[in-house]
């Protein structure tokens, strides 16, 4: 098989490897990271709404015994897995939301998932994401994007340009080859363009550990290592997946949230000084069934958790309009009901982070949102 330039271009970038996730980069110092869980996860065993009433009797064996939980007021604690973010709640560096959910309401994960990164009423409707249209807001020319993955998310495609970079397990490649690559693109403007922002990006990340698998709390440091240089990136996505627990979900859920757990502990220490000036939104597509199923776990519903998380955020708050558990409470007779729009969170969040007029932004994000009451708020003034 014959191998042209462009094919042979993109070997090659993979060999410098990266990590699973996205940037951009924004003209400004303070710093915004979305988190995504693909896969639905589980709100009500992250966020444990312990005094509910009904709560033990329908989470039967899935259910977490308050005195393991990290218990953030008398009536929500964290589960026994987030020991970081637990501190970090403790130290006002955290809010948690419950009862959360974007404008979609049926239960396909990639239908989800597209409303909750372009910021559509409907999956589909829109064709670029909502973090591209942000980025677009506070961008500095020549230096827009850089999406650390396979390929760009959904939520910062777009048309402000994003960079593609591919992890690899393959050894880290030698300098004569980089060299000889360089070389052999000298004289072709497109595929030289993209050649160089390989190698910036390479550059930005410094030498890679070649082969080596890094764990959640090293990704979180080495995304930091971009965010934290005074050139770098501003705005991050990192794709987290695994969140789908139809069955042996308390194996399966502890094993994730420790990795979402280590991750935070990477960004924060990697991002140094700089995190005081960060804020980390962790959100999913939609929750999960209030009720088990009959394999351990639980299966696609509505409500969900969200988190805030950073040195800018006012935290120590959870703040849910909680709906009950209660038969009369569930959306469907299943679902918890969803009582804020997860629209709302993030524009809020992106207006106060960025000091954009609130309408502003919520236009640009998500065009069919219907304007709200706000929330109370979030980040440090």
């Amino acid at each position: 098989m014959t191998l042209d330039r462009r094919q042979f271009l993109a070997g090659a970038v993979a060999l410098l490897g990266a990590p699973r996730v996205s940037f951009a980069q924004a003209a400004t110092e303070r710093r915004f990271i979305f988190v995504i869980q693909r896969g639905a996860a589980d709100g009500l065993h992250i966020l444990i709404p312990y005094a509910e009433p009904a709560y033990a009797s329908l989470r039967g064996a899935l259910a977490i015994d308050p005195a393991s939980a990290h218990k953030l007021d008398g009536s929500f604690a964290l589960h026994p897995a987030l020991s970081e973010l637990a501190g970090l709640y403790r130290v006002g560096q955290a809010s948690l939301f419950h009862a959360v959910a974007s404008s979609y309401r049926e239960r396909s994960h990639f239908d989800g998932q597209n409303v909750l990164e372009t910021g559509g009423q409907l999956p589909y409707q829109l064709k670029d994401g909502w973090m591209n249209r942000l980025v677009g807001m506070l961008s500095r020319p020549g230096r827009d994007a850089i999406a650390f993955a396979p390929t760009v998310p959904m939520a910062l495609r777009g048309p402000v340009a994003v960079t593609s970079y591919a992890p690899s397990a393959l050894p880290e490649a030698n300098e004569d080859l980089l060299m000889r690559v360089e070389q052999l693109y000298a004289d072709d403007a497109q595929l030289h363009a993209l050649w160089s922002a390989a190698l910036e990006a390479r550059n930005m990340a410094g030498s890679a550990e070649g082969g080596k698998r890094q764990n959640a709390q090293e990704t979180g440091r080495r995304a930091a290592s971009f965010l934290a240089r005074a050139d770098g990136p501003r705005i991050a996505m990192i794709d987290t997946g695994g969140w789908d627990t139809h069955s042996g979900q308390h194996g399966r859920l502890a094993a994730q949230l420790r990795n979402l757990d280590g991750l935070v502990a990477g960004l924060r220490q990697g991002l140094g000084a700089a995190w005081s000036q960060t804020v980390v939104l962790v959100a999913t597509e939609f929750g999960r069934t209030v009720a088990t199923n009959g394999t351990g776990g639980t299966d696609h519903g509505t409500g969900a958790a969200a988190m805030l998380v950073g040195g800018a955020v006012q935290g120590g708050r959870v703040l849910a309009d909680w709906p009950g558990l209660g038969p009369g409470d569930l959306l469907d007779g299943r679902d918890l009901r969803p009582t804020l729009a997860l629209e709302t969170l993030i524009a809020q969040t992106c207006a106060e982070l960025f000091r954009v007029e609130p309408d502003k932004v919520a236009r640009a994000l998500f065009p069919h949102m219907v304007p709200g009451k706000s929330l109370p708020r979030l980040l440090r003034a």
